[in-house]
C-alpha cells in the first residue's frame, strides 16, 4: 500500500503545476482524443511522461517539470501549453481550457477505460459519471511534514477568495447554471471533496489517509480530492481550488500567489504562531459565496464577526505579501462574466471558439 511518508517533505518552495484541459475539434466542441494523444502517440520533449488523461476521453492533464524558482513559472507553463497545443494539432485536435466545457453533455461523452477510472465509476456512480470538470492544481514544496500540515490547515480560509478570482465555468451541458463556478459545485458531489477539517498533526493526517484505504473507503490516497492537502508522495502542499484557466497569465498569477502565501505561512509556523481554527461551516459558506457570486462575493472573516469583499481581500493580501498577482486577476475581470457576455452577444459556438488555446 503506497501511502507516502514524512520523509517526502524535504525541500521548501519548489513548484509543480497541473492543468486540466479539453480535447476539442476544429469548432471547439468536445471530441474523444486520449487514445491518439496519450497512448498511440505519446509526446516527447517537455511533455514526455507528463501528459495524462482524466475521467473522460476528451479531458487531458499536463504536469510541469519541477520548477525551482517562482520566476520561471511563466515560461514553463507557456512552454507546456504550447507543446500540448502542437501535439494536439499534429493529430487533428485543438485544446480548450475552462472549468467546464460549456457544451459537453456528460451522458454523451465517452469515459476513459483506464481501470482506476472504471473502478471509480462503478463505486461512485452518478456523481462521477457526470464529472466533466477541469481544475488547476498547484504544488508547493515544504521541508517538514508538520509544517506542511499546519500550512494546509491555515490555507483553508484563503481559498474561497482564490476560487472567486478563478471562476471560469458558468455553463454546463449547454445551459447557464446561474453559478460563477459550476465546476466547484459539480465536483463537490464526489466523496472526499471540498473543505477538509483541521488536522492536529501530520500523524493525524497520515493515519486518516491510511485508514481510508484500509477500510475500503478509497482505493488510493489520490482519491482524497480535498481543496488542499499535504501531498504525502510529493512532499508538497497541494492547492486544488481554482477553475482551469483559459489565459496562461491567470495560471501564473494563481501559482505566484499560492507560492507567496505558502512561503509566508511557513515563516509564521517557524515563528511559533498557533494558527486559527476556522469553523468548517464558515469555510463552506465562504466557498459557496465564491461559487455563486464570483467577483461579487463577500467572505466571512476568520473570527466570524464581519465580512470582507473580494476587493478588500485582494488589497490586504497584495500589501501583506508584496505581490500584485491577485490585483492583476481582479483588474482582468471575471472569466465567468466574460463567458456570459460572449454567449449572449455571439452565441455558444463563439464561446467555444474563444476557449481554445492558440
Amino acid at each position: 500500500m503506497d501511502l507516502g511518508s514524512a520523509d517526502a517533505f524535504d525541500r521548501m518552495g519548489t513548484l509543480g503545476v497541473e492543468e486540466e484541459f479539453y480535447i476539442v475539434d476544429d469548432r471547439g466542441r468536445p471530441v474523444s482524443g486520449i487514445a491518439d494523444l496519450v497512448y498511440d502517440h505519446p509526446p516527447t520533449g517537455i511533455l514526455e511522461d507528463r501528459l495524462d488523461h482524466e475521467l473522460f476521453q476528451f479531458t487531458i492533464e499536463t504536469q510541469t517539470p519541477l520548477i525551482e524558482d517562482v520566476g520561471s513559472v511563466g515560461s514553463v507553463v507557456r512552454e507546456v501549453r504550447e507543446a500540448l497545443v502542437d501535439h494536439a494539432a499534429d493529430h487533428g485536435y485543438r485544446i480548450a481550457a475552462a472549468g467546464l466545457h460549456p457544451t459537453a453533455e456528460w451522458y454523451e461523452e465517452d469515459h476513459a477505460t483506464k481501470p482506476r477510472y472504471q473502478s471509480q465509476l462503478d463505486r461512485i456512480q452518478y456523481p462521477q459519471h457526470r464529472n466533466t470538470t477541469s481544475g488547476l492544481h498547484v504544488h508547493v514544496g515544504v521541508d517538514d511534514a508538520e509544517k506542511a500540515t499546519w500550512i494546509a490547515n491555515e490555507l483553508r480560509w484563503y481559498l474561497p477568495p482564490v476560487l472567486a478570482l478563478s471562476v471560469n465555468s458558468p455553463f454546463w451541458c449547454g445551459f447557464d447554471t446561474g453559478l460563477s463556478s459550476a465546476r466547484a459545485k459539480i465536483f463537490e458531489a464526489l466523496p472526499n471533496t471540498g473543505m477538509p477539517t483541521r488536522f492536529g498533526s501530520f500523524a493525524a493526517y497520515r493515519d486518516f489517509e491510511r485508514r481510508m484505504v484500509e477500510l475500503g473507503s478509497i482505493e488510493d490516497r489520490g482519491e482524497l480530492w480535498y481543496d488542499v492537502r499535504p501531498h504525502t508522495g510529493h512532499g508538497t502542499v497541494e492547492v486544488r481550488t481554482p477553475d482551469a484557466q483559459t489565459d496562461p497569465a491567470a495560471t501564473v498569477d494563481f501559482v505566484e500567489y499560492v507560492h507567496a502565501l505558502v512561503t509566508d505561512l511557513a515563516a509564521r509556523y517557524e515563528d511559533g504562531e498557533s494558527g486559527v481554527d476556522v469553523r468548517r461551516e464558515v469555510l463552506d459558506a465562504n466557498k459557496w459565496h465564491a461559487m455563486r457570486y464570483g467577483y461579487d462575493a463577500e467572505f466571512i472573516t476568520r473570527d466570524a464577526e464581519d465580512t470582507v469583499t473580494l476587493a478588500e481581500f485582494v488589497a490586504a493580501e497584495s500589501d501583506r505579501l508584496g505581490t500584485d498577482a491577485l490585483r492583476r486577476r481582479l483588474d482582468a475581470g471575471s472569466d465567468a462574466a466574460r463567458q456570459r457576455r460572449i454567449a449572449d452577444d455571439a452565441g455558444i459556438g463563439a464561446l467555444c471558439e474563444t476557449l481554445c488555446l492558440d
